[in-house]
């Protein structure tokens, strides 16, 4: 057993310089350097956060259980959740960047010249595209909806807390501006139907009149109906007075069968005939001409122009209901806290950086040190 104790103390040797020269790489060198970095040169960064909630003006039915209630009572909704799903996505959107980086501000605020070379814009000078910056602005922004409350928090760093206040800033009013355009939109799809249906209604109503404007200069009368009820009371008249000469011609007939004014009379009679059947011919005639066919042609041009007024009334009146209810449905931003210049940098986490470095270093360090003493060993 003496002459194998060299060697199994030079292959323990061995193994302790390994290990040590493994635990430097992998848990030493790693800990310096981000050390190193987050002491001597990481920049501050101040983080300006703002919280708000997206309401709706709509009343919500009664509803059950406490998420429900709490619902009502907050006017928030599913609806509500939604959209501000949709507001919390267009705050990181390459919209929302292109706009807060009219004139360069974006890249001014977070590019050379501010921050430390690794966390600004532009590494190195690399990485200076549209699609980079976009990487770079996410992770300097970060908006976050909670769904137990529906308030969403919105946090922007910067390496300037001016800086980091005027760009959350910038974004709450752009999801302002987001909600108002979904509003906008919201409202011309709802009503785009009823207004249709008005644009139809008044069309129709256009139709009619001109339809009865027609009929009149064609026909030469204004209404039938009305203008029948003049010539029958007219032709009552005279039906009455030829009566009445009819009477007067029996009582001389029979009196003074002679008398001169016979003549007269029955010539009068005559014309009272002729005008009252000319008058019953106009009114009831079977002719083209005559009232009564008159009056049923232009029954059935007051009967549309009728239902053409009702229907009108009708689309009006749900025109107006559909933009009574667009207007409940319109959700509104309502801030609950205002962006915020912090006085102290609240990042990077220097000293949980480190420690972070550390552990994982150590992690890495022991499964490679059982891995290599697994080899060594299955090949001794």
């Amino acid at each position: 057993m003496t002459p194998h104790a060299p060697v199994t103390e030079k292959g323990l040797l061995e193994r302790i310089k390994n290990v040590d020269r493994l635990f430097a790489v992998t848990v030493l060198v790693p800990t310096v350097l981000v050390s190193v970095y987050y002491g001597l040169i990481a920049s501050d960064l101040y983080v300006s956060e703002s919280t708000f909630v997206i309401r709706s003006t709509q009343k919500n039915t009664p509803s059950t259980g406490l998420v429900g209630a709490f619902l009502q009572g907050s006017g928030l909704s599913s609806s509500s959740s939604e959209n501000a799903y949709a507001v919390t996505d267009y705050m990181t959107s390459r919209d929302a960047l292109s706009a807060i980086n009219q004139n360069e501000d974006f890249v001014t605020a977070y590019g050379s010249g501010r921050g430390d070379f690794i966390s600004r814009f532009g590494f190195l000078g690399a990485y200076t595209t549209f699609e980079d910056l976009v990487r770079y602005f996410r992770r300097r922004v970060d908006v976050r909806y909670d769904t137990d409350t529906g308030i969403t928090t919105l946090s922007v760093e910067g390496f300037a807390a001016a800086d980091a206040k005027k760009f959350n800033e910038k974004l709450l009013e752009l999801g302002e501006k987001r909600v108002n355009e979904m509003n906008a939109r919201a409202m011309q799809d709802t009503i785009r139907v009823a207004q249709i249906e008005v644009n139809r209604a008044e069309e129709n109503v256009q139709r009619a009149a001109k339809s009865i404007l027609a009929f009149r200069q064609n026909k030469s009368v204004f209404d039938p109906e009305k203008q029948s009820e003049l010539q029958l009371q007219r032709a009552a008249l005279l039906q009455n007075e030829l009566v009445s000469n009819r009477t007067q011609l029996a009582q001389l007939q029979l009196i003074s069968p002679a008398n001169p004014q016979i003549p007269a009379l029955k010539g009068k009679i005559a014309t009272l005939e002729a005008e009252v059947a000319n008058l019953t011919h106009t009114v009831t005639g079977k002719s083209d001409t005559s009232l009564s066919i008159k009056s049923a042609d232009y029954e059935r041009l007051a009967l549309n122009r009728e239902f053409a007024d009702k229907q009108l009334s009708s689309a009006m009146a749900s025109l107006e209901a559909a933009r009574s209810d667009a207007m409940r449905q319109q959700l509104y931003v309502e801030r609950i806290s205002q962006p915020n210049a912090p006085d102290k940098a609240m990042r990077p986490y220097r000293v949980r950086s480190v420690l972070t470095t550390f552990v994982l270093g150590l992690i890495v360090w022991g499964c490679l040190s059982l891995l290599i003493a697994s080899v060594k060993e299955h090949r001794d």
